[in-house]
């Protein structure tokens, strides 16, 4: 069975950073794309990153274009997403995501992903 924990959420200042972390586990990890939604208090989930299954193409939300990166480290079955510059509208509960079937692109639709992590919380003050 899939088990994606997500980790690194915490408290930080309006233009301070974050690195969150998802660990995969139950099957392999290379071959499949991985997604960071986020859903804010009182809000709809939304997409925020993803990446191929490769690594070699990446895929971002309009408002965190430029400050967010996506990265996975097959070796660690871990997916990564350092946040920089953040503002006070990133604050959500962060999930990551991934798809059952092997070897297809990266997609920035979540009924597309199968499998989900329990969310970490970031809250960004100002």
């Amino acid at each position: 069975q899939v088990q994606l924990v997500e980790s690194g959420g915490g408290l930080v200042q309006a233009g301070g950073s974050l690195r969150l972390s998802c660990a995969a586990s139950g099957r392999s990890f290379s071959g499949y794309s991985m997604g960071w939604f986020r859903q804010a208090p009182g809000k709809e989930r939304e997409f925020v990153a993803t990446v191929s299954w490769s690594g070699g193409s990446t895929r971002y939300a309009d408002s965190v274009k430029g400050r967010f990166t996506i990265s996975r480290d097959n070796g660690k079955n871990t997916v990564y997403l350092q946040m920089n510059s953040l503002k006070p509208e990133d604050t959500a509960v962060y999930y990551c995501a991934t798809r059952a079937v092997r070897y297809i692109g990266s997609t920035m639709q979540e009924t597309d992903y199968d499998y989900w992590g329990q969310g970490t919380q970031v809250t960004v003050s100002s």
